[in-house]
């Protein structure tokens, strides 16, 4: 049966999330074919996965917690209360990264065939949340190690992943079509994804940071899901950090709205231009 097409003035807004919906399993068959060619060619593949944080979760835990003798948080072990950070802080970093330079790596796709744009930078979340539950499952593994017990907080992990990704998103769609008109951004993305690392709480607890800065250090939106999945993994009797997460909640709506606004106003121009 064909398909009758049908276009009308002033609707163009309103196809086009109807479009989003219809071109839904392209997310899955680009996440798919991202996860196959991800650590193809690699010596020890998708091992990597597994490497990269662990190499960094013992980098810092020997700086703040062995030279600098930091305090962990509550009781939990430094290790495990750096790798708690991890988590979060590797899934926004590399989908911030994924994200702004999708369209750039997928250049023959834009300009061949209609789509909506807006899937190809949101499919890198699917592909990086592969990463993190292999992560996830190592975290497993270091609490069985040390003999850590989570407790029914962990289920926190699952609202907070899905903030993160909102957070990641907003910026990637801005930072996504920007890139494709100038490529300078291809050399800033990193910059500022280093450059949120040291200011972020991943290495060392959000404790010792002293109280008349805690409000301008909550201000950084990564600060409320890091110290949020610290408060669902490690469990204990620390309070929940209410107003750090409102903080992130408000600035991920914001920023994602702002992504949305600048990619659809630029997306016409993609395909000539990329």
């Amino acid at each position: 049966m064909e398909q009758e097409l049908i276009i009308e003035a002033g609707r163009t807004e309103r196809q086009y999330w109807k479009d989003l919906w219809r071109y839904r399993e392209l997310i899955y068959f680009l996440s798919w074919r991202d996860i196959l060619v991800r650590y193809k060619q690699t010596v020890i593949g998708i091992l990597w996965a597994v490497l990269r944080p662990l190499l960094t979760m013992l980098a810092f835990t020997f700086v703040f917690g062995k030279i600098a003798k930091l305090p962990s948080e509550g009781e939990a072990p430094y290790a495990i209360m750096v790798f708690a950070a991890m988590l979060p802080w590797q899934f926004f970093a590399t989908s911030l990264s994924e994200s702004a330079n999708s369209l750039v790596a997928n250049a023959n796709l834009v300009s061949k065939v209609y789509f909506p744009r807006i899937l190809v930078p949101s499919a890198t979340l699917v592909v990086n949340a592969v990463d993190f539950c292999i992560s996830f499952v190592l975290l497993g593994g270091l609490m069985i190690w040390y003999g850590f017990m989570p407790s029914a907080q962990i289920f926190a992990i699952l609202p907070l992943l899905l903030l993160t990704s909102v957070l990641a998103l907003g910026p990637g769609l801005l930072l996504c079509a920007l890139t494709v008109t100038y490529r300078d951004f291809r050399y800033v993305i990193p910059f500022i994804v280093q450059f949120g690392l040291y200011v972020s709480p991943v290495g060392f607890s959000s404790s010792v940071v002293p109280d008349q800065w805690q409000f301008l250090y909550s201000l950084n939106p990564m600060v409320g899901i890091i110290d949020g999945f610290r408060w669902a993994i490690l469990g204990g009797s620390a309070d929940f950090p209410t107003r750090a997460v409102a903080i992130s909640c408000v600035a991920a709506l914001l920023l994602l709205l702002l992504g949305i606004r600048y990619f659809r106003s630029t997306e016409q121009t993609f395909a000539d231009v990329i």
